[in-house]
């Protein structure tokens, strides 16, 4: 049976689940340690929760040619939404593991629905609460994931290395002028609209649906919410942050109605240059925690994997 994922502020119920997932998952530690991944300092365990932290921090600094400051393993190019797809799917397996339920969906966050809010209730909106993932502050004093039940031990430091740390969580909600509010539904609704998926030269500077969706032109969409929320969500370590995968769960619900009305189509083909290998169709994706290679083309349709309750509108 697929998975049903739901939106974390509409039922307490999986709020809760995937609260409980994620403390299972952060105290949970099958073996490897900091000296695997080359972090320096006193060796130490990194927990089921940090190793996929560890994976995205290392795939955002493998460059991909030929722009080496530019498009990585995992963003600013087509692969963006496929690659995160797959480690929403691994964390997805992971958390329906730790909670023996096969049937737990990761939830999303529907962030347009809180961005036609004014700029006080965005900040002020349920998933901020304490019955919701907690607030703002260095560290995050309430919720689930405060600094007495959540402790941040990996991090990116000035020079996107690794290195241990032993801290609270730190989020600062609309503190970046940068991205004082949140993506709307109006922008939401354009962004669906975008054709084709993505276009050359594949990378930050691309038109179409992809480019649209991750967007560094400027800051949008996706990029928007990690630069509003800040603290844990602005480095490679983000995922530090558990909204990091309520995030990621609604661009995915995104790209997955763009799916269903423009058609399972991903570019670039196979056909295209060996320079934008990981991008192309066929690629394996990079990863640490599988190894069977993983390609955007099976990304495509995963709906025997997940559904979601409910996929944006495209008016």
């Amino acid at each position: 049976m697929a998975a049903l994922r739901r939106n974390v502020v509409a039922d307490p119920a999986v709020r809760d689940a995937y609260v409980s997932g994620v403390l299972s998952l952060k105290n949970e530690f099958l073996g490897p340690t900091t000296s695997d991944f080359g972090i320096p300092g006193t060796v130490q365990q990194v927990s089921t929760y940090d190793l996929f932290t560890v994976w995205h921090h290392l795939a955002m600094g493998r460059m991909t040619p030929p722009t080496q400051n530019d498009r990585n393993a995992a963003h600013s190019g087509p692969v963006f939404l496929p690659w995160h797809r797959l480690m929403l799917l691994l964390f997805e397996l992971q958390i329906q593991r730790v909670l023996s339920d096969a049937t737990v969906g990761l939830p999303y966050w529907d962030w347009a629905a809180d961005g036609a809010l004014p700029a006080s209730g965005q900040v002020g909106s349920a998933l901020w609460q304490n019955s919701g993932i907690g607030g703002t502050g260095r560290p995050v004093p309430n919720g689930p994931f405060r600094a007495s039940e959540f402790r941040v031990r990996i991090e990116s430091n000035a020079f996107a290395a690794l290195r241990t740390t032993d801290r609270g969580l730190n989020r600062e909600l609309g503190a970046d002028p940068d991205a004082a509010t949140l993506p709307t539904p109006a922008g939401e609704v354009d962004t669906l609209g975008q054709s084709p998926y993505d276009t050359a030269p594949w990378s930050r500077a691309s038109l179409g649906f992809r480019n649209r969706l991750e967007d560094w032109r400027p800051f949008g969409m996706h990029n928007q919410v990690h630069v509003w929320i800040g603290g844990d969500m602005a480095p490679a370590t983000s995922p530090n942050d558990p909204v990091f995968y309520l995030n990621h769960c609604n661009v995915d619900r995104v790209w997955e109605a763009w799916l269903v009305n423009q058609g399972r189509t991903y570019v670039p083909s196979q056909s295209e240059s060996a320079q934008l290998a990981m991008h192309r169709l066929n690629d394996p994706m990079y990863s640490i925690l599988i190894s069977q290679p993983t390609t955007p083309a099976q990304m495509l349709d995963v709906s025997q994997l997940y559904t979601y309750d409910l996929l944006p509108s495209l008016a």
